[in-house]
């Protein structure tokens, strides 16, 4: 039984995975027209000629035929070392060639309560197995996952580089999720404390916070639970490929299908998710030009001096406002909403969540009597709170100019952070800085078209009432 397996998350921004940014256009690794079967082997990733051996000697079977490992532009990258067409299976990786938390020691095992999530607990055997060095049976794969200096999550920016995209929630989310790395670091060390003290003496809040970005960028949930999977690890992300790693479960392994034809010397791609740069920026540390699955998380409160604030609050806890469907990013509470991109100023407002139009309609209620027409109305429905318009005109368009005037706030600030970025002069740039730069850059604008699309979208609907 074959099924979809999702990849880990680091954020609830909710749930994989590359590892570099996306500076330079996709090109073939192998520039040139056409490759023989030789000529591609000769291009190979020569650290890593031994790598798929011992990985087959490991799952005891055949991983791949058809793929070679070899370096684009963002960094190690699978390849067509032979014709692959639409429909053929390109790899298979056993469960038993695979790492899972499970390989922790019992003693750890036991010690970390469910207060460490998944990802920590494989972030702390990663931590094991790369203090045993040569010793670990991962040895052959752990040296070649990217290094620290390699790694971009915002997780790992500094407060310069935080400030260039300080209008976007990425900004409040990556404090979040620091925040949870310290909290799980401190159950992990504690166990490696009573039960390794003899082998990692003084764990360090910088490597489990390392090895957790790796599992995060580089895990896949299968049905034994989440997995590092490698070889298949080090196949890159497109969004517009539709290539996906599937569990099968009765033949005990993980696979991709081609979704398309290759040549020799394609780099080949699988689709990590439908995720928007700001997903991407800090579960996977790069972002896409033009990401059209881009969105934008907005947050709208009422007010604490409202004078029917609790009589509000209490109707948005009883008849809830937003549908799952609303929530893509982030883990959101009711005055959390999420906009894509709308397609059509004309149209009916798709991208526009309805929670967000019924809470801006509740927002401007004034009235007791008011209130409580909006609760009728929802038991009379599908118990939805807000979601009709207003019969009074004048009410409907107070409540769409509330969102209007907020994302207009939006629109401001993002454009104030794009011109900081395009005209200022930062002098000598690192490399590293140079692909955080152009991160922030890639999720402004995306941001910013979104925002737009909204906008234009509201204006039209106000004009037309």
């Amino acid at each position: 039984m074959l099924s979809c397996v999702p990849t880990v998350r680091l954020s609830v921004f909710q749930q994989r995975r590359t590892f570099t940014s996306s500076l330079a256009k996709r090109f073939s690794f192998f520039n040139a027209q056409s490759f023989t079967e030789s000529q591609a082997q000769a291009a190979l990733d020569k650290d890593c000629i031994d790598f798929l051996p011992w990985l087959e000697q490991i799952a005891g079977a055949k991983i791949t035929n058809t793929l070679s490992i070899g370096k684009s532009v963002y960094g190690r990258a699978l390849f067509a070392s032979k014709v692959i067409h639409a429909g053929d299976c390109i790899l298979k990786v056993p469960f038993n060639a695979q790492i899972t938390p499970g390989e922790l020691p019992t003693d750890i095992r036991v010690s970390l309560t469910d207060e460490v999530g998944n990802i920590g607990k494989l972030a702390a055997l990663l931590m094991i197995e790369r203090n045993r060095g040569q010793n670990s049976r991962w040895f052959p794969y752990i040296s070649r996952l990217p290094h620290l200096s390699d790694m971009h999550s915002t997780l790992f920016w500094d407060e310069n580089e935080l400030n260039m995209i300080r209008c976007s929630a990425v900004l409040k989310e990556t404090v979040k999720q620091k925040a949870r790395i310290e909290k799980e670091f401190s159950l992990v060390a504690q166990a490696f404390k009573q039960h390794l003290h003899n082998v990692i003496e003084r764990p360090a809040l910088e490597n489990f916070m390392y090895a957790y970005a790796l599992v995060g960028s580089r895990a896949w949930e299968t049905s034994i639970g989440i997995s590092l999977i490698p070889f298949a690890d080090f196949v890159n992300h497109d969004g517009l490929f539709a290539s996906i790693v599937l569990s099968d479960e009765d033949n005990r392994l993980s696979e991709v299908t081609a979704d398309r034809n290759y040549s020799v010397g394609d780099e080949v791609f699988i689709r990590y998710g439908e995720f928007s740069n700001a997903t991407l920026m800090l579960d996977f540390g790069f972002t896409l030009p033009y990401n059209t699955h881009d969105e934008v998380q907005i947050q709208m409160d009422v007010p604490n001096d409202d004078p029917l604030l609790n009589m509000k609050l209490g109707l948005l806890q009883t008849h809830c406002t937003r549908s799952v469907k609303d929530i893509n990013i982030f883990h959101s509470s009711y005055d959390t909403f999420t906009i894509k991109e709308v397609k059509a100023a004309t149209g009916k407002g798709k991208g526009i969540p309805q929670s967000l139009r019924a809470f801006a309609r509740l927002l401007c209620c004034t009235t007791p009597q008011e209130l409580n027409d909006l609760s009728k109305e929802a038991e009379q429905n599908d118990g939805r709170l807000a979601r009709l318009p207003f019969k009074d005109r004048s009410k409907e368009l107070e409540a769409h100019n509330i969102i209007l005037s907020h994302i207009n706030r939006l629109i401001e600030d993002h454009s104030v952070c794009i011109k900081e970025l395009e005209s200022s002069d930062y002098g000598f740039e690192s490399q590293r800085f140079t692909v955080r730069r152009q991160m922030a850059r890639d999720l402004l604008f995306g941001e910013l078209r979104v925002l737009k699309s909204a906008a234009e979208w509201l204006n039209h609907y106000c004009t037309t009432l």
